[in-house]
């Protein structure tokens, strides 16, 4: 630590929090030239003259090492677990940061200043508190580190290295503590500038989701609040994952954004990890540091992933997941704030978007209900007693006995089509619900395969899939989709439910490149042979003769169900 003349400036707590108070006790300061002094209110207008966070901490970069005269200059700044989470740089080439490698931790000397202790030394390597540099770091000798404190607390540090005299001077330790000073001002007003553009951004974010929420179908609702968080957080992946209970495999029911398609409907056990612990409702971002297991590895590696629950009036329902890849900045705590927020309000847009469609389908179940007693009550009666007129008729005159017996018939054929379509009226719901989710899971996956899959119905597949049953058969679909899209190179594909009074069978046909090796058999059909156990049934992966994939998933019908 230098000595320093009585008119210094003192600990950077003292400074003042406007420029001008800075400039005026560097003014006081009898080490302190003027020409020393314009270029450090020069170098306080570059800093201060911008409210974007990343500019000002680059233009405080840039200005600290010209008002020294340094050769080497880098701002660390501090990450929510007390380690330098950004470490920008000026003087070194891009090659030669590449062969250094990873940035500081802060330890040694950067973490004594770090600490809130201004070091000047006029050679690094004398301090024992020196923690020696990497290979192909480049020689530095005069050291000059001042921390940058806001509020009482260190948010990060300058250091420079190599002035162009021999030794960093004690003018030279008093100009930059006075422009970290002013530093500090222009931080804080930045911060402060970000978390209103944040919440503006948010609110606009929400309108826009939560128009959109209302006018979609109730299975895009998790699309809509996917491609909202993509923007809003600048993610590359967002993705909802949802669990039948805590502890079983996760699923993801819906990505946006880069390998969209190949991890949309794939599942992953369950792991200790920020996207389980969403699930159990506890709010997580992954650390910078460690050797927690991540999910999606595979696709994702050493991605930064926050992730937050979602509870639909009362029940947590899924988890809301963001991804950066590795080369972008990392999620901070400001973010998961962010899309906590995010997920808290619009799930009050979720849940009203879901009333509307419960009430739609109610009232296309009591149209259908009215029409069906329409016409049992009037048409069917109408038709009824025409027939027995008729038939009153023919029995008075034996003539018109055969031509009025025909007429009969045929109404009799027409009462019997009206019965059959109130039925259908009746039990169409149900059938039209299990087809519907069916068709949306085709459409979302549509674009990743090469054409539109070929779908057929057969058998009473509403009165047949239903609860739990449904939504296996729909989950499995699904991942059979998603398998051909991400491993069969096929032309073409073609799906068929099937089902009677004893099995429900799915089938998805492709003319690819035919099945996987036995042991990629074997894990990527994990949850398909889990769900067909579970019911009691099986799933079978076979070639087909004329080239490509059958995969058939088969379950039994439990005796009474069509009753």
């Amino acid at each position: 630590m230098s000595d320093r003349a009585e008119g210094s400036l003192g600990h950077p707590e003292g400074r003042g929090t406007d420029s001008e108070e800075v400039v005026a006790e560097v003014r006081a300061d009898a080490t302190v030239d003027k020409q020393a002094l314009v270029q450090l209110i020069q170098a306080s207008h570059l800093v201060t003259e911008d409210l974007d966070l990343d500019h000002v901490l680059r233009q405080l970069l840039t200005a600290s090492r010209a008002l020294v005269e340094a050769h080497f200059a880098a701002l660390g700044v501090l990450d929510d677990d007390g380690e330098i989470g950004r470490f920008i740089h000026v003087g070194m080439s891009p090659e030669l940061v590449g062969r250094i490698g990873d940035p500081p931790k802060g330890e040694g000397l950067l973490g004594a200043v770090l600490s809130g202790e201004t070091l000047r030394l006029q050679n690094l390597s004398d301090d024992p508190r020196s923690v020696g540099a990497p290979l192909d770091h480049p020689a530095m000798e005069a050291f000059l580190g001042v921390p940058i404190t806001i509020q009482g607390s260190t948010y990060g540090a300058l250091y420079l290295t190599n002035p162009s005299t021999e030794a960093f001077t004690t003018e030279d330790e008093v100009l930059i503590e006075a422009l970290a000073g002013t530093a500090a001002t222009a931080i804080t007003n930045a911060c402060l500038f970000e978390r209103t553009r944040r919440a503006q951004r948010l609110h606009a974010t929400l309108s826009e989701a939560t128009a959109k929420l209302l006018a979609v179908e109730d299975g895009e609702v998790f699309g809509v609040l996917a491609e909202s968080l993509v923007s809003l957080l600048d993610a590359q992946l967002v993705l909802v994952a949802v669990s039948e209970s805590v502890g079983k495999e996760l699923y993801v029911d819906t990505a946006r954004g880069d390998r969209a398609a190949q991890i949309q409907g794939s599942s992953v056990p369950w792991m200790n990890c920020v996207l389980s612990r969403a699930m159990e409702g506890e709010p997580g971002i992954t650390p910078v540091r460690g050797d927690e297991p991540a999910p999606f590895t595979d696709d994702l590696p050493n991605s930064s992933m926050i992730a937050v629950p979602l509870t639909i009036s009362g029940e947590r329902v899924a988890a809301l997941c963001a991804n950066r890849a590795a080369d972008e900045t990392p999620f901070t705590k400001d973010d998961l704030e962010q899309l906590g927020d995010f997920a808290a309000q619009a799930s009050l847009a979720v849940a009203l978007a879901w009333a509307r469609a419960d009430r739609l389908r109610m009232e296309m179940v009591e149209e259908r209900a009215r029409i069906a007693r329409d016409l049992h009550d009037h048409v069917i009666q109408k038709l009824f007693a025409t027939g027995l007129e008729l038939q009153a008729l023919a029995s008075t005159d034996p003539a018109l006995t055969d031509a009025l017996g025909s007429h009969v018939t045929r109404i009799d054929s027409a009462i019997s089509d009206i019965r059959t379509a109130i039925f259908a009226l009746q039990t169409e719901a149900s059938a039209d619900e299990i087809r519907h989710r069916v068709l949306e899971v085709v459409t979302e996956i549509s674009p990743t395969l090469p054409s539109i899959p070929r779908v057929t119905f057969t058998g009473p597949i509403g009165l047949i899939l239903e609860g739990e049953l449904a939504d296996d058969a729909v989950a499995v679909m699904r991942e059979l989709l998603s398998n051909v899209a991400r491993h069969a190179h096929a032309e073409t594909v073609s799906v068929e439910f099937a089902a009677s009074d004893t099995q429900v069978i799915i089938t998805v046909d492709d003319d690819g490149m035919g099945p996987p090796s036995e042991l990629a058999r074997r894990s990527g059909t994990r949850n398909l042979d889990a769900r067909a156990q579970a019911h009691g049934g099986e799933f079978t992966l076979s070639p087909r003769s004329n080239g490509g994939t059958r995969a058939q998933w088969q379950v039994p019908i439990t005796p009474g169900k069509m009753s």
